[in-house]
């Protein structure tokens, strides 16, 4: 069969632009911006306390971390393009799950839109690495958060939105809507696998083996640790932000406006990449960690003034902001191209140990003491982070 000829902007058969790339991001940023708002308001109504909010999402993360080790194996099960299908069909599915009433389908979802992050952040991933050269890398990650951003800026409050004023499910069915988009944007590119290796002469995938080796290389494992404590950040600005308006009375609205203003600093993102590559994003780094250390802090310590609060956490996610213009880089200009697959399996853990760690930290946490005690955890830990970027490579 005759496949119509690609644009010339968005590459050829079998390679994929930068431009075409910017595009699979942005879509998939529309699945999980619509809802990331949503989920956590939706988590509280029905669980009834942060506390259990928390251990739902540690759960979840739980099995989601097992997974995660594995993804290396199904990438040989079903190849690159196989994963990212059904990545795109779990979120399809998790958009239905959520309009399910109970908690157990509430869970289920929670876990299908988990896995479809990782299957197709991963494979993304693989791709980016064999299309686009190891010097351009520094020149995309900035251009991929500066193309996310307007989604990450109104999908939060434009969910809460759609959801009092629409209809209580169309966050859900735009989440459907996007994931069915994006595969079919997919497979117009018509990817191929790795050229790296001819597949009958790439080794037999091991999780276990992968382990040790990715331990073994201290540059990896630093991208590793500065990876989770950055998406630490994320997890407890995306989960309790909102959480945090509801409980003390700013309402539904307020916490989307929140998600919505503290991404708005996606926009300075351009200006951050000519920074870091201008000063070393290893600065960059250590002051966005800091930055999100100190008014995560600040928010609890003003926590009794809901406005002062939300304010200080819009700050703190501007630091966050900076942290994730670097992106990825360290790990993409550490890996090595002969064992891409199975080092980017490791790494890709960060995620999901970051959504295992705090939410479980946060739960025993939550029994002691008030919400604002999360974020001075989260603090303390984003302070920890700033100390560690000192190991990175002055060069960076």
């Amino acid at each position: 069969m005759a496949f119509p000829a690609l644009p010339a902007w968005l590459g050829a058969p079998g390679r994929i632009s930068i431009a075409a790339f910017l595009i699979l991001f942005s879509l998939e940023s529309g699945c999980r911006a619509i809802a990331i708002a949503v989920v956590p308001i939706e988590a509280l109504s029905r669980l009834g306390d942060a506390q259990k909010v928390s251990l739902l999402y540690f759960c979840v993360s739980s099995g989601a971390l097992f997974t995660s080790l594995l993804t290396s194996a199904f990438v040989r099960w079903i190849g690159r393009r196989g994963l990212f299908s059904l990545g795109t069909v779990s979120f399809m599915a998790s958009g239905f799950l959520y309009t399910v009433p109970g908690v157990a389908p509430f869970a289920a979802a929670l876990a299908l839109q988990v896995f479809a992050t990782l299957a197709i952040e991963m494979t993304l991933n693989l791709f980016l690495l064999d299309n686009v050269r190891r010097q351009e890398m520094g020149r995309f990650e900035p251009l991929r958060i500066f193309w996310i951003g307007s989604s990450w800026i109104a999908c939060p409050w434009l969910g809460i939105y759609l959801q009092k004023n629409v209809h209580a499910l169309a966050p859900y069915a735009i989440i459907g809507a996007s994931a069915l988009l994006l595969l079919a944007f997919f497979w117009m590119l018509r990817p191929t696998e790795s050229t790296v290796l001819p597949a009958e002469a790439r080794p037999p995938v091991n999780p276990i083996v992968n382990l040790p080796r990715f331990i073994r290389q201290p540059r990896l494992v630093l991208a590793w640790v500065l990876a989770v404590g950055r998406h630490a950040f994320w997890i407890m600005f995306f989960v309790y932000a909102p959480i945090y308006a509801v409980t003390s009375g700013l309402g539904e609205l307020a916490g989307g406006l929140i998600v919505s203003l503290g991404t708005a600093w996606l926009v300075t993102v351009p200006f951050l990449g000519r920074l870091g590559r201008k000063h070393g994003f290893r600065r960059l780094l250590m002051l966005g960690f800091v930055l999100a250390g100190v008014f995560s802090i600040v928010a609890a310590a003003v926590a009794g003034l809901p406005w002062l609060g939300a304010a200080a956490l819009v700050v703190a996610a501007l630091g966050g902001i900076i942290i994730d213009s670097g992106g990825n880089v360290h790990f993409l200009r550490a890996v090595h191209a002969r064992e891409r697959a199975e080092m980017t399996a490791v790494f890709a853990t960060f995620r999901y140990t970051a959504q295992l760690l705090p939410p479980g930290l946060f739960s025993l946490i939550l029994f002691v003491y008030e919400l604002p005690a999360v974020f001075v955890l989260g603090g303390v830990l984003m302070l920890v982070m700033a100390f560690y970027c000192r190991y990175l490579p002055r060069r960076l």
